[in-house]
């Protein structure tokens, strides 16, 4: 009952773009474009507001250099030298571990309405499950398209089994992480994922 309201009111967000998918309307490549663009907008915005980003970059060059100074002790066998480094170890392991709960933030905030999107998208009689497109051979291994389509399978009851063509999943993979990346740039990220 819940889950079909809320696949009603999907059906009424994206069903437009869906009719009126000006390239193919049964194979609505723009719509799935569109909902990875947003996923992606609101994925990236959870971390810009919950994820203190200079900490996280602090965190990241304090962690390069524990670890430069515990290969310069290993590489010196100074065992004084090698001690203070396994000492410093705790106290950053520490401090990773307070980062690493602070990252998982935005994955609490997002992981629902993300997993609702796909659930509905994977509906049998959703038009997006015709998409089929045909990438270049490097980029289908790349993207893993082949295992993502085993794993899809094995929930959904198939896929896409034709050399390199991805369905839909793929497709959003693709879309999500070129969209990402420009997002992350224009937020003003100092590093990538």
């Amino acid at each position: 009952m819940v889950l079909e309201i809320i696949f009603n009111g999907l059906d009424w967000i994206f069903g437009p773009i869906l009719a009126l998918d000006p390239m193919y309307p049964a194979n609505p490549l723009l719509t799935v474009f569109l909902i990875a663009t947003i996923i992606a907008f609101v994925t990236t915005l959870a971390n810009k507001l919950l994820v203190d980003q200079d900490e996280m970059q602090a965190s990241r060059e304090e962690m390069k250099e524990f670890q430069e100074k515990m290969k310069e002790a290993q590489m010196s066998g100074d065992s004084k030298q090698l001690a203070k480094a396994q000492a410093m170890q705790q106290e950053v392991m520490a401090k990773q571990g307070a980062m690493m709960k602070n990252s998982f933030k935005p994955l609490i905030v997002t992981i629902v309405p993300i997993m609702l999107m796909f659930w509905w998208m994977a509906q049998p009689e959703n038009a997006i499950n015709a998409i089929r497109v045909e990438l270049p051979q490097f980029v289908y291994y790349v993207l893993l398209v082949p295992l993502w389509q085993y794993i899809f399978g094995m929930f959904y009851g198939g896929g896409a089994n034709i050399p390199f063509v991805a369905g839909w999943l793929g497709w959003y993979m693709l879309c999500t992480f070129a969209m990402t990346q420009i997002l992350r740039k224009f937020m003003g990220f100092k590093a990538g994922f």
